[in-house]
């Protein structure tokens, strides 16, 4: 199948080396003229555009495009862009992290001259290159086998799932995310425990987070990269406990307020965020580090200075 991938972030590059490996057409995008340089040396099936007219002119009716952009403006202004490129039967797919009742005003826009949309969220961070991305689909369900190619090429076994109309994909995301937040936050009180305990001296928080991988009922893959982290950096000393939100956790917390469901948990690990950024703790420290160990976020080191692991989210 031939797609069209726009934005070549810590995501969009890894999932254009992923389609390629099935043998998939893709044209790629992005402002940078060196990431597309770099996806272009990722080897045969890949097509460089330098413009999103050079996107609309390389695909071949009916086209499809999958943006992997920031939610936002961002995304807004490249899809405004869209609807003057696209025509009748195209399909634009945005597979960001954009909020849900947004993809119902982008369908809207787009269904008004005949183009298609689907929002999926995309779960996997730097690591979705190797073990495949978790996709999360909302649409028409005739777009939806339309590139179902694409998503058997991405994710894992099992790991594509059509969650309903418009608005769907990225509501059930914004839920993992919200999720997400509580988990990193209980193991982060978790490890503060041991780390502030009398036996701290002897406790070595990287084979305690591989011990409890081995048949715990707290194991995941969280714990693998906190055990990563841990053998990295033993106390965590090189970074700042200042922890980032990118959205998904508010979306959350207004959700629950809107159903009026009480989503205690996830409210307060979306506020200790906010307080991280005030006063630090080692708690702090693990998210922050859990966050760069599976997306490649920035983190603060101690002297200051923001480092980015090298990747893709």
């Amino acid at each position: 199948m031939q797609i069209g991938m726009v934005g070549l972030g810590r995501m969009g590059m890894n999932m254009t080396k992923r389609l390629l490996k099935d043998r998939h057409t893709v044209v790629v995008y992005d402002r940078s003229a060196e990431k597309i340089r770099e996806a272009v040396k990722t080897g045969r099936g890949v097509k460089a555009a330098y413009s999103l007219e050079d996107v609309a002119g390389l695909l071949r009716p009916p086209r499809t495009a999958w943006l992997m952009l920031p939610a936002g403006k961002p995304v807004d202004d490249t899809i405004e862009k869209f609807k003057g490129l696209f025509q009748k039967g195209d399909l634009l797919i945005d597979g960001g992290n954009s909020f849900y009742k947004e993809d119902i005003r982008h369908e809207q826009q787009l269904g008004a001259m005949g183009i298609g949309y689907m929002d999926i969220g995309v779960s996997g961070g730097i690591w979705g290159l190797k073990e495949g991305y978790c996709l999360m689909a909302g649409g028409d369900k005739k777009s939806f086998k339309r590139i179902e190619p694409v998503l058997r090429s991405l994710a894992p076994k099992d790991g594509y799932l059509y969650c309903g109309p418009v608005g769907s994909g990225h509501f059930v995301k914004m839920v993992h995310n919200g999720i997400e937040y509580g988990m990193m936050a209980a193991y982060g009180e978790g490890f503060e425990i041991l780390h502030s305990s009398s036996y701290a001296k002897e406790l070595d928080l990287g084979s305690i987070a591989h011990l409890w991988n081995q048949g715990s009922v707290v194991r995941s893959w969280l714990l693998e990269l906190a055990e990563a982290a841990f053998r990295s950096d033993k106390n965590l000393s090189r970074i700042k406990g200042y922890v980032e939100d990118s959205g998904e956790g508010r979306w959350t917390v207004h959700q629950a307020i809107e159903s009026a469901v009480p989503a205690p948990i996830t409210a307060l690990s979306l506020f200790e965020r906010f307080r991280s950024r005030e006063k630090e703790s080692f708690s702090d420290k693990l998210q922050a580090a859990l966050r760069r160990e599976f997306g490649g976020h920035a983190v603060i080191k101690e002297k200051g200075r923001a480092s980015k692991k090298t990747g893709n989210r």
